[in-house]
């Protein structure tokens, strides 16, 4: 007969089953008290490293315990109280316990609360997103999940993202594309942004300043934070702004007057759509829109000082805006780019994209208090945005575009050669 000769296992302790019954009881508390036992742990192996074994008499202790004391650490969002014990060095002061200084400083509460906050979840609802309300795990007072503290902390976490946004080094970025556009977050209350694009296709938020881009100053002090970050102004890139004479002036004072700058074509059918009858606007789009088709720019030219012929009877305020900056809305028809690029780089989609996630981000704002309350909110915007752009639907032909900006730069920038005289 066969005997089976695996000797049994060892009976169950009592700590295992209160550990299954925990399980049973409820998960969260489980591992709620198996991550306290095993900090519980980590600070006892700290505690005989400074100490010495409980009890002993070791001569080169450089401290003795001290008692015991609560204190909190995070958790779920918001905080709990754990006993941990207290060390006193040989002099008399206390002595920091290192995995209780880790546990204590580990910023999970602002990052709960900035993770939330950004896909809109109410300071007023963090306490009910983080911790459920028949839960196990209460949230007493003092547990880091008010609204009061939830809203604290994410100020905290994104004054400190800005700054570091806005100290950001440039200087490694192969930034081909700048794109400039104005985003209005109240009556009385605009901000300037940039966004870049490599030659890899690669898209990256560049900068922040509060201001319209109509005003000089504010466009200058965002291009005077780009090239101090790193941005080389003797670089040839395409410049995407939207439309602003302010801004195209700044540009070329701190690029150079040979810096290409194409005006946001959807900005310009915009605004002139504005101004006509809505009897005219298909006809109207529909020139505009075969111009900016065209492979050739003095065609393109051509067919939209027609278009501005036909409407100066009528309205020749319409048609003085048509041919207002008509050199710098066919830029990318003039760098002769394929039309799959020029689609891409004729407007400012991209940082209108970036807009987007924006305006979804800041949706819970009810009221703007100041211009550095809104820096904040929508840097962080820029960054969440930042996690979900993709590449450049034309990166393979930015070979091109580089090959373009550097013909035009040259030939920008040529100069006659003054003949000499032979001496008689």
């Amino acid at each position: 007969m066969t005997r089976d000769i695996t000797p049994a296992g060892p009976p169950a302790t009592g700590a295992v089953d209160e550990a299954f019954a925990e399980v049973r009881a409820s998960f969260d508390r489980f591992c709620l008290a198996a991550g306290i036992e095993a900090l519980g742990t980590m600070m006892e192996a700290d505690v005989t490293a400074a100490c010495g074994p409980r009890h002993g008499r070791d001569a080169a202790r450089r401290a003795h315990r001290w008692g015991r004391t609560r204190g909190r650490i995070g958790f779920h969002g918001g905080k709990i109280e754990v006993d941990r014990p207290r060390v006193r060095g040989v002099d008399g002061r206390e002595v920091t316990i290192p995995s209780w200084e880790t546990a204590a400083q580990e910023d999970w509460l602002g990052r709960w609360a900035m993770n939330l906050m950004l896909i809109n979840v109410s300071t007023r609802r963090f306490g009910r997103a983080v911790r459920l309300p028949e839960g196990d795990v209460p949230a007493p007072p003092g547990s880091g999940v008010s609204k009061s503290a939830a809203s604290r902390r994410f100020v905290a976490l994104s004054a400190a993202r800005l700054a570091d946004f806005m100290a950001a080094d440039l200087s490694a970025l192969d930034l081909l594309v700048v794109q400039i556009d104005g985003l209005h977050l109240g009556d009385d209350l605009v901000l300037v942004a940039a966004i870049g694009v490599d030659g890899e296709g690669n898209k990256h938020p560049l900068a922040l300043v509060e201001g319209a881009t109509e005003n000089a100053a504010t466009v200058q002090a965002l291009l005077d934070n780009l090239v101090s970050r790193g941005l080389d102004p003797t670089v040839p890139r395409l410049f995407i702004a939207d439309g602003a004479k302010a801004l195209s002036k700044a540009i070329r004072r701190t690029f150079g007057s040979a810096a290409a700058i194409q005006r946001c074509q959807i900005h310009k059918a915009r605004n002139i759509m504005e101004r006509l009858p809505k009897e005219h606007h298909a006809a109207t789009r529909r020139v505009l829109r075969q111009a900016w088709e065209l492979d050739d720019a003095d065609k393109a030219e051509k067919l939209i000082r027609n278009l501005a012929r036909r409407l100066d009877q009528q309205w020749p305020g319409v048609a003085a805006s048509i041919l207002e900056g008509l050199d710098e809305i066919l830029t990318v028809v003039r760098l002769k780019l394929p039309k799959e690029l020029r689609r891409s780089l004729a407007c400012t989609n991209i940082a209108e994209n970036m807009m987007g996630t924006i305006r979804r981000v800041t949706r819970n704002v009810k009221r703007w208090r100041d211009a550095g309350m809104a820096l904040r909110w929508v840097a962080a915007g820029m960054i969440e945005a930042n996690k979900g752009f993709r590449r450049l639907k034309a990166h393979k032909q930015l070979s091109v575009l580089r090959a373009a900006l550097q013909a035009h730069l040259d030939r920008m920038t040529i100069k006659p050669i003054a003949h000499v005289s032979r001496a008689a």
